[in-house]
């Protein structure tokens, strides 16, 4: 993934901090991330969701709104309504890059700033909420006793997640005033509700109104036992799958044809995170999935490993070739699996002589359907044919290119 930075102008003309983060193959579409309250473009559930769109050739553009992070402005004076605004800006900002957004995601009060946003970009067509409130005056049961202070001298003091900020009289009038059932219910993209059951900073019941109140298409997902800031990496990471699986339902992701001698596209392997081995893989730009190595190994065990994806290769040309041959013959063959295991034993072990480790994978067919002896004998050899497992016999050599990683 490419990140670049960028700057544009929010609603006030502020010069706003923004990062975009670039398919590192093509880009098929373009989405906008609004982060929560007092929060920023940085936070890591921003981070993970963005890569895992960006995996899919979606590129997404998150940036801090007015007077927080490194964007301009007084963050006392801004109001929920200036949220929108920004967001709005930012959608200019790309349609101005050729880039216009088609999924919007919103964490938190930026999911309900997307909410009220997406009726005025006429480009959108999903929009995705994690832990987002129906009502967005929710966010002032927070302030304490500092929401007196505010009302009475006009500005207070706020502390949220061990950071102070300097809120205004103008913040609390304009979002008890935001009312989001109308704008909800009007709502034309297709809409995705994440929420965590035990978030403890904007209730449950908050997803369950967003839902009633939203026209179809919609869904709704439980994010389970994970935090209001989605902080641990397991339960970003699942929530960026849950949107990525589901907005390819709704965006235009066609992509242009795959280079020359590559006719199945490329396979793209990324870091998730590099203090283990998980490993995000896209084929063909659309498909996806995740390698790792087990735990006794170093890793996290959330993927098949690199010799289980292997494995699996060979396993599955196995049951594509014998069920191209059966049908062309038509045979009677209702069904076919494959168990493959992988092992290494010395040389020494195995017919050749020598002292060098070489690999073994077992197979194991299983044929369901009237099948006579002859045919199943039949099958048997036309699985040595498939393609896959000449290539592990016959050796593939692997050439080796290293390209500019520079940011």
């Amino acid at each position: 993934m490419k990140t670049e930075r960028m700057t544009f102008a929010g609603h006030d003309g502020s010069d706003l901090s923004a990062r975009l983060d670039l398919p590192d193959g093509p880009h098929v579409a373009t989405a906008l991330f609004a982060h929560c309250f007092t929060c920023g473009k940085d936070i890591a559930a921003a981070r993970r969701i963005s890569a895992r769109l960006a995996g899919l050739g979606i590129a997404v553009l998150r940036f801090d709104f007015t007077g927080l992070g490194h964007s301009e402005g007084e963050f006392e004076n801004t109001s929920f309504t200036s949220n929108v605004g920004d967001i709005a800006a930012a959608a200019r900002a790309l349609e101005g890059r050729g880039m216009p957004p088609a999924l919007l995601v919103g964490h938190s009060l930026g999911g309900a700033a997307v909410l009220l946003a997406a009726g005025g970009i006429a480009s959108v067509k999903a929009v995705a909420t994690i832990g987002a409130p129906f009502d967005p005056e929710h966010v002032t049961r927070h302030f304490g006793g500092a929401l007196d202070a505010i009302v009475r001298d006009g500005v207070g003091e706020v502390t949220l997640g061990g950071q102070s900020f300097r809120v205004g009289r103008g913040f609390v009038e304009d979002i008890s005033g935001v009312g989001l059932a109308k704008a909800i219910g009007a709502l034309k993209p297709a809409l995705l509700v994440l929420h965590g059951p035990r978030d403890e900073i904007v209730g449950i019941d908050n997803a369950t109104r967003i839902f009633m109140a939203a026209r179809h298409p919609k869904s709704f997902v439980t994010l389970d036992d994970a935090d209001h800031l989605i902080s641990r990496p397991q339960d970003a990471d699942y929530a960026a799958d849950v949107i990525a699986a589901w907005a390819t339902r709704y965006l235009d992701m066609r992509r242009p044809a795959p280079p020359v001698g590559a006719p199945e596209g490329v396979t793209r392997v990324t870091e998730i995170d590099p203090e283990g081995f998980a490993q995000d893989i896209v084929a063909g730009g659309k498909h996806h999935l995740i390698a790792d190595e087990p735990a006794t190994y170093g890793g996290t065990d959330r993927g098949l490993s690199p010799y289980q994806l292997l494995a699996a290769g060979l396993g599955a040309c196995t049951t594509m070739t014998l069920r191209m041959y059966a049908r062309r013959k038509g045979w009677p063959l209702d069904g076919v699996s494959v168990d493959v295991t992988h092992d290494r034993m010395h040389a020494q072990d195995a017919p050749s002589p020598g002292t060098e480790r070489i690999d073994r994978f077992r197979r194991e067919i299983t044929l369901t359907g009237t099948l006579d002896d002859a045919q199943r004998a039949r099958l048997l050899e036309i699985a040595d044919r498939c393609p896959v497992h000449r290539t592990l016999e016959a050796g593939a050599k692997v050439e080796t290119v290293l390209l500019d990683g520079a940011a």
